[in-house]
């Protein structure tokens, strides 16, 4: 595949997660990564050393892997963020200078880029993938939501562009001061997820036949991630609905609640993270998705889960607001409005017909979600910023409060 401008140009890319951690921003930053190469530029990857790997470089034909001292996340176990390495990635650039640079995270490794970018001139273009400003209430750090705010607000606004992941997101970031924004969005790999992949003997492992519902949920188990409202609405069902023997939970994931849930839902099957084929078959042989986050900048299960043929129940947030219609590709409940997601659980389990009108629409609307359109415009954004024309992109002062033209899209 060739280049958009037949232009062969260098980019690098810093990130504090990458595969194989699981997390929304590694999986987003695979796929970009592998969209660049396979368009023909060269990519410098600049990342934390994970556990097992020493700091270090590894070339390949296109791909620069660079290596850097990390540490784990306070209160955060399992993730890590690069330390600074400001003199390691100006001598980097010094050797290769890149075209232009994407931050995908802004903590210390991505703060250390972001000066050394700009002290050698070199264009700079960020993401907002994680809204860690909202995170800290949920870890005992209240008091410091207001100034991990004005630190990314500082952040992003000293990059060229700041890419988003959907819509609602980019509102809300314009509210919070924040300049220079533009839509990048997210896409789903509708053949890896797949109705298809089925798997009778893994819902018998689940002690589900064919008469019952598999209810699953897939994520990182955290606290932000508003898994109280799973365990309510799980219990919630249980005492409502006309046949609870029929039910079945599964969650899909790891973090710092696994043990607590697991005290909390004895009844349900912990699998621990899935990957590749056993998640694409975890997602395909269940009939409910059940996501109750809503601190999301995105939420790729949400489109997995569509693309797998899943009835969706969700929150009106991020994803869910932006692709599902209510009670026609999904179900959407008002954000904080515990009552109606559990109404919302209950029709799709007792109105089969309604559930599988909305497992079409969801599968349908997954599938015009392709990563090609959002690998295009991040390679145009690296690519106008490279030659002088991020500018253009920004959206102007008259403007600012409102998207920039054709930045929406229509709920599917």
């Amino acid at each position: 595949m060739k280049t958009q401008d037949g232009v062969r140009r260098c980019f690098a890319l810093v990130t504090e997660t990458y595969a194989p951690q699981v997390n929304g921003v590694a999986n987003t930053l695979g796929h970009l990564c592998n969209g660049l190469l396979a368009r023909g530029h060269q990519v410098q990857l600049v990342r934390p050393a994970q556990p097992g790997e020493r700091p270090g470089t590894s070339n390949g034909p296109d791909l620069l892997v660079r290596r850097v001292n990390g540490m784990s996340i306070p209160r955060y176990p399992g993730l890590q963020w690069g330390l600074p390495a400001g003199s390691r990635l100006r001598a980097l650039w010094k050797r290769q200078r890149p075209d232009a640079i994407y931050l995908a995270t802004e903590g210390p490794l991505g703060w250390s880029a972001l000066r050394v970018a700009r002290k050698m001139g070199i264009p700079v273009i960020s993401g907002f993938h994680t809204h860690f400003q909202h995170y800290a209430d949920h870890y005992g750090l209240g008091l410091l939501q207001q100034p991990i705010m004005g630190y990314l607000r500082w952040f992003h606004n000293r990059t060229q562009l700041t890419l988003t992941a959907c819509p609602s997101q980019q509102r809300d970031l314009l509210r919070a001061g924040l300049d220079n924004l533009v839509l990048l969005g997210r896409g789903v790999d509708c053949e890896r997820y797949h109705p298809v992949h089925r798997n009778p003997g893994l819902r018998q492992h689940w002690q589900a036949g064919e008469k019952e519902l598999v209810l699953l949920h897939v994520g990182r188990l955290a606290a932000e991630k508003n898994l109280s409202q799973l365990v309510q609405a799980w219990h919630d069902i249980r005492r409502i609905t006309e046949h609870p023997q029929r039910l079945r939970l599964v969650i899909v994931g790891d973090g710092p609640m696994r043990a607590d849930l697991q005290q909390q839902l004895p009844e349900a099957t912990f699998t621990g993270w899935l990957n590749g084929a056993e998640l694409a078959q975890a997602y395909a042989s269940a009939d409910i998705f059940v996501f109750p986050s809503t601190l999301e900048t995105f939420g790729n299960v949400v489109t997995e889960a569509m693309a797998s043929g899943l009835a969706i129940n969700a929150f009106d947030s991020a994803a869910a607001h932006q692709h599902l219609r209510d009670r026609f590709s999904g179900c959407i409940a008002p954000v904080g409005d515990n009552r109606q997601f559990v109404s919302n659980l209950q029709w799709l389990i007792e109105d089969a017909e309604g559930r599988r009108g909305v497992r079409i629409h969801a599968r349908h609307r997954a599938c015009q979600l392709g990563w090609g359109p959002v690998i295009d415009r991040f390679e145009s954004y690296l690519s106008r910023a490279a030659s002088g024309q991020a500018e253009a992109s920004r959206p102007a002062p008259a403007t600012k409060a409102r998207l920039k033209p054709g930045s929406s899209e229509p709920r599917g």
